[in-house]
């Protein structure tokens, strides 16, 4: 959307830190979060060891409900506890798949406890005991989470034993005293998001492949129609220098056919799916304005050239997604210059909330339209027809040969959740493995349940977290537990399918953001090596690290001037340290396991440090340094090879020493 709509929405920790999952048991308090925020790095002035102690690997044993026979037993009475009458301070709804989902294959249950309460937890899967590891913790709560091996149904309970042996018996309630799963995977992921890398597109600003058509937009441009603006689209070359215009009516003449040709680069890169910003009939050059959603923009091609896109990217194993805006259209858009003709003699009269009729294109006050802004009209989603004339749009492009969508603005539509039920409900019905995201800033975990979307746009925790402690903003100590309350508030499933961004068109550029300077810059060695660490974390968190066209190449770009973020991608510019750091980051995204799967367990935090591990096995570790001097770290037991950065190649035992601003990633020998 044009770049005034994210200024409220710059991510920051506020958004992740309250926690409210569907049952409503527990919510942070309002304390914890500004302690989070505003508390104030203190860098250490000299090196530090510092030691964790992994948890001991998994074990099971047989039990059955209602004895005492268990690891930890002792002569301490055990105590019964059953959560559904309330009497527990243990949270656990089986509901919600933040505490219960299928992911990676198998299930994975989670339960959340008082911090610092247990010192182990089972689960008692079909009278089989299956320890929990311990994954979280934050705030005075700790989360474990077990596997159980399949899909199928099973009935199971928690126990619970403290280290002077006592044990708690967690039992659902007291008709019912074990819980029931049905085998029935009601989220199921997209399994193909999983291991990819995602690469955001512009289409104007990526690559010029046919210049046939780089005048076409002065046909449709929405300064022609707006009565409100004397304002005139910018035609440009694709290195002349940014104007006022610059964000939504500056072309430079990027098109599909550019996007195909550099198909091979992609590929190359490790580039496994493409998100599209609008390709269809608009008025500007971010298109969030649609005037046809069934058309290609002349100025990006024609529909042949678009489906020539999509083959050749399947034919390279890379996947496609469109950007859907069902919120608003633009001033051009078919229905909404019917309803201006006509006025409520228009049978598009309802498709839209008009409060004065006759009015000029471009009158806030005449219509209802998006934040405001009169060349965007909003839609009557309330009104039967318009959901499904948007509903028949989506299904449209899937049967085109999309692979999903992403979602623009969807909290600001009418009935918002309805509409989104119904169109996720029609589009997995036909396309299980269609991948569906919302552009939602803060992290909101009542879009993620099962009946709306796979993942948002993970803001919150590319830039409320990963960006923060990059950048030095907030501790790792901060960063360890605004981690711990992201995963915890989504399912594993939905964590392994996260679209997890750092920037985008709506942002300045991270390189920019880490104080590598604006466009045209020279961007200084501390801003790289930050931008390194951030990138090294956005790779290792689950699900799919989404790079916005030209990161890779050490683009700079300040949002606040004209939007110079989306300014072309010079294709002679490249910075060859950055690119070959993205590069090996694919190459490990694609070829490490534990990378590969939904799961991650913080273990260990400081004012610098932030250390995790990924994969059910704790297979890789990660660890990362913000701060301004080196630190030795204690190693969890056995060998570990390191394996970036690229060329250490070394395999180390007990301690290792990290650099500042940096990270180190391991895999367990």
């Amino acid at each position: 959307m044009p770049p005034v709509k994210k200024t409220l929405g710059v991510v920051v920790l506020v958004s992740i830190v309250v926690l409210i999952l569907a049952s409503e048991l527990w919510v942070l308090t309002q304390q914890g979060r500004e302690q989070i925020l505003t508390q104030t790095k203190t860098p250490s002035q000299v090196s530090t060891t510092t030691t964790f102690t992994p948890s001991t690997t998994s074990v099971a044993y047989t039990t059955t409900p209602g004895t005492t026979s268990s690891p930890n037993s002792a002569t301490a009475l055990p105590v019964e506890e059953y959560l559904g009458s309330g009497g527990s301070s243990a949270v656990f709804n089986p509901a919600d798949p933040a505490f219960l989902s299928v992911a990676d294959g198998s299930v994975v249950v989670r339960l959340t406890t008082p911090a610092g309460t247990y010192s182990s937890v089972y689960v008692v899967v079909n009278g089989t005991s299956i320890e929990m590891r311990r994954q979280l913790k934050w705030s005075g709560y700790e989360m474990w989470y077990a596997r159980v091996d399949g899909v199928g149904p099973f009935e199971y309970y928690f126990v619970l034993a403290t280290s002077e042996g006592r044990r708690v018996y967690l039992y659902n309630t007291t008709e019912r005293p074990l819980f029931n799963f049905d085998g029935v995977d009601r989220f199921p992921q997209v399994r193909w998001v999983v291991g990819s890398v995602g690469y955001q597109i512009f289409p104007d600003r990526f690559y010029n492949g046919d210049p046939t058509n780089d005048l076409l937009a002065n046909r449709t441009d929405e300064l022609w129609l707006n009565a409100f603006s004397t304002s005139r689209p910018v035609f440009s070359n694709w290195s002349d220098p940014i104007t006022p215009l610059h964000c939504c009516h500056q072309y430079f003449g990027g098109d599909l056919k550019g996007i195909t040709m550099k198909l091979g680069y992609l590929k190359s890169l490790g580039v496994d799916m493409i998100y599209l910003n609008p390709i269809f009939l608009s008025g500007s050059v971010h298109g969030y304005d649609t005037y046809d959603y069934l058309v290609v923009d002349p100025k990006y091609g024609t529909q042949e050239d678009l489906r020539n896109l999509i083959i050749r990217a399947h034919d390279l194993g890379i996947r496609v997604i469109f950007d859907f805006v069902p919120d608003h259209v633009g001033i051009g858009f078919w229905a909404f210059l019917d309803v201006y003709e006509k006025g409520p003699s228009s049978k598009y009269w309802y498709w839209f909330t008009i409060y004065k009729w006759p009015f000029k294109l471009g009158d806030s006050s005449a219509y209802r339209c998006w934040w405001g802004f009169g060349s965007l009209p909003q839609l009557n989603t309330t009104n039967p027809e318009v959901r499904d004339y948007l509903l028949n749009v989506a299904l449209y492009w899937m049967d085109f040969g999309f692979d999903g969508m992403r979602i623009d603005t969807p909290t600001d539509l009418l009935g918002a959740k309805d509409f989104f039920r119904e169109l996720r409900a029609l589009v997995k019905s036909k396309y299980p493995q269609a991948y569906i995201v919302g552009e939602i800033w803060d992290l909101d975990p009542s879009w993620l349940k099962g009946d709306l979307f796979d993942s948002l746009m993970f803001y919150s925790l590319g830039r409320g977290i990963l960006l923060a402690f990059s950048s030095g903003k907030i501790t790792g100590t901060q960063a360890a537990e605004a981690l711990s309350v992201f995963y915890a508030s989504i399912g594993v499933n939905v964590a392994g399918m996260g679209f997890n961004v750092v920037d985008s068109h709506d942002t300045s550029r991270v390189l920019t953001d880490l104080g590598g300077g604006r466009l045209g810059d020279k961007p200084s060695y501390e801003s790289i090596q930050r931008l390194k660490l951030l990138t090294v974390l956005q790779f290792t968190m689950p699900g799919m690290p989404v790079i916005f066209q030209g990161d890779e190449r050490g683009a700079l770009g300040d949002k606040n001037h004209f939007d110079e973020q989306r300014y072309p991608i010079q294709w002679d510019q490249l910075i060859p340290e950055v690119y070959n750091h993205y590069l090996y980051l694919t190459t490990l995204k694609h070829t490490l396991p534990g990378l590969n799967t939904s799961i991650i367990r913080v273990l260990y935090s400081s004012d610098d440090l932030l250390v995790y591990t990924r994969g059910y096995n704790d297979e890789v570790l990660v660890i990362a340094n913000n701060g301004l001097i080196d630190h030795e770290v204690q190693l969890p037991e056995g060998a570990w090879r390191v394996v970036y950065p690229a060329g250490y190649q070394a395999v180390v035992v007990n301690k290792i020493r990290v650099s500042p601003l940096s990270a180190l990633i391991l895999v367990k020998e």
